[in-house]
């Protein structure tokens, strides 16, 4: 009788515990604004559970479909997204939003292309790895390859303009060719002109450049650029042991920007408090700790690299959201994985979730 396949059940029950909280805290932080511009308190909310829904769909549909197919799909998937990237720079396709070409209008609805763009170069870059890690000690045609490849999709992304998730990319495959094992001294050596081309970036656009002074001293100008992560802290620093309680934020109330999107870990420190904000970042831990387990344990290469992959993926994006919202890091438009209001990232997250678990189902966790 063949083995019974049973992914990860700690992953899937962190997983469902993060969409959860996810959907109530979109809710709690977007109620007042959503009955302000819209005369509806559950307009966010009703959009958050309809991509939370179809995205427990595709996370089903992944969980069912052999992971190993997608080695196969690894460069239509790739060219997918790079046509998606040129279309959205394209007037007629693209939705400018604040200066921006990111968004692409299907219907009624909006998709990111660059969400997936970065599922796309983790399965791209796994297929690579296991075809032909052996290279990866040979500079220029194991190491600058896949760089090449990922260099041109941040090239994209950054034309749209958007630094954040342009350096999400380039982290993501820096960091899956490290635990692959390429030399440090070869990261070394594309890291440093790869900084100095970022600098170059935010030296030529003005509000760039005023993050990173907001960064440094955000209270130089509390009223300007220094307003929202100045209401960060007071939403993180007003929310004591055990918070407000839920949807008790005052910060939420036309004081904090972005507060359903990009900043909703201040409005979760502010009504569950220190207790709260520890416990989510504790779910995450136990995310990461299991998508590297099952990284380490896959059958093959191309699982091991895929799970690897995607864990990366989903912690590089915590880590850039929690710290731009406490200051550890510039002000970035990345969302909070599960939680955040969004619908293609939510979307994208949740079926790069569902091929975790897949790889989970044939791993020995």
């Amino acid at each position: 009788m063949p083995r019974k396949l049973t992914p990860d059940m700690w992953l899937l029950a962190v997983a469902a515990l993060l969409l959860s909280l996810g959907v109530v805290m979109v809710y709690s932080a977007s109620a007042i604004v959503a009955a302000d511009r819209f005369r509806d308190p559950y307009f966010f909310l009703k959009k958050q559970l309809f991509w939370a829904a179809l995205g427990a769909g595709c996370l089903w549909a992944a969980l069912h479909v052999d992971y190993r197919r997608l080695e196969r799909l690894s460069w239509p998937l790739l060219g997918l997204a790079a046509g998606l990237l040129v279309l959205v720079l394209v007037p007629p396709f693209a939705q400018p939003i604040n200066g921006t070409r990111r968004w692409l209008r299907l219907g009624g609805a909006s998709f990111q292309p660059v969400e997936l763009a970065k599922l796309a170069l983790v399965i791209h870059l796994a297929a690579f790895l296991a075809r032909r890690r052996e290279t990866l000690g040979d500079f220029w045609r194991g190491f600058v390859r896949p760089l090449a490849v990922a260099g041109v999709l941040a090239a994209l992304v950054l034309a749209e303009p958007d630094l954040g998730n342009c350096l999400a990319l380039l982290a993501l495959t820096f960091g899956l060719l490290f635990l692959a094992g390429a030399p440090v001294r070869y990261l070394g050596y594309v890291a440093a002109p790869a900084a100095a081309l970022i600098a170059f970036a935010v030296y030529l656009a003005p509000y760039r450049l005023r993050r990173i002074t907001t960064f440094l001293d955000p209270w130089q100008d509390p009223r300007g650029s220094g307003f929202q992560i100045i209401q960060s802290w007071l939403a993180l620093g007003s929310g004591g042991w055990l918070g407000r309680g839920i949807g008790e934020s005052k910060q939420k109330l036309f004081y904090l920007p972005e507060a359903h999107t990009d900043f909703i870990f201040a409005v979760i420190g502010e009504e569950l408090g220190l207790a709260g904000g520890l416990a989510l970042l504790g779910l995450f831990v136990v995310l990461v700790w299991r998508g590297l387990r099952v990284g380490l344990r896959a059958p093959e290469p191309f699982g091991a690299y895929l799970a690897l992959g995607i864990t990366v993926l989903l912690a590089t994006q915590t880590i850039v959201n929690l710290g731009a919202v406490t200051g550890l890091l510039p002000t970035k438009g990345l969302p909070l994985p599960f939680i955040s209001f969004g619908g293609s990232a939510l979307l994208v997250t949740m079926l790069a979730t569902g091929v975790l678990l897949n790889v989970s189902q044939h791993a020995n966790v």
